[in-house]
């Protein structure tokens, strides 16, 4: 008996790591090699490949496919049909298993519908990125980023709120919802100690 929830209709390879308390929805596909965490919930139509780490609390929803050399860390949203690559100039006629990119996801960090993620890049902690929206670079922590190709528009709370400082130089914020103090130094927004 698994400790956690497994629809019918998904197919676990044998191997897989899965967390407790996770939920593996309708036509959920995730192969042998995956990790995936406690509290994770996977949507409709999502495959997980071999390589690939998914943390505590993530949110996938439906119609993703996280492949191999994707990496989730804690608390991780992707909303529906979020896009991952791992090559970055894909052709059918030639191998390039070899050079796959490793895409790192940090804590808490949010991909909007239908965004795509292009291989290599790292969005940092509790980034926002808006649906639709192409990241072709590493993204800041904090960092709202919308457009193709992605560009930074301002910072969001770890709340998920847009903060109303200005993209570089210095300032400071309180989020009314956690009582968390939001500090700009030059083009670098963290959480006052």
């Amino acid at each position: 008996m698994s400790d956690y929830y497994q629809h019918p209709s998904a197919i676990v390879d044998e191997g897989a790591s899965i967390g407790k308390d996770s939920r593996v929805w309708h036509f959920v596909h995730i192969c042998a090699g995956a990790v995936i965490g406690n509290g994770v919930s996977l949507g409709q139509n999502v495959f997980v490949g071999n390589k690939v780490t998914i943390g505590d609390h993530c949110k996938i929803q439906n119609n993703v496919s996280v492949y191999d050399n994707v990496h989730l860390e804690e608390g991780v949203f992707c909303g529906p049909s979020v896009v991952f690559t791992n090559v970055y100039n894909p052709r059918s006629l030639i191998e390039r298993k070899e050079e796959y990119r490793d895409t790192l996801v940090k804590i808490g960090a949010t991909l909007g519908a239908n965004c795509t993620i292009v291989c290599g890049v790292t969005i940092n902690d509790f980034a926002f990125i808006g649906a639709g929206a192409v990241v072709n670079k590493d993204v800041p922590a904090y960092a709202l980023m919308v457009g193709v190709p992605a560009k930074q528009i301002g910072w969001m709370s770890e709340h998920g709120e847009q903060l109303s400082l200005p993209l570089k130089g210095q300032g400071s914020e309180l989020c009314i919802h956690s009582g968390k103090k939001y500090q700009l130094s030059g083009s670098i927004l963290s959480v006052a100690k």
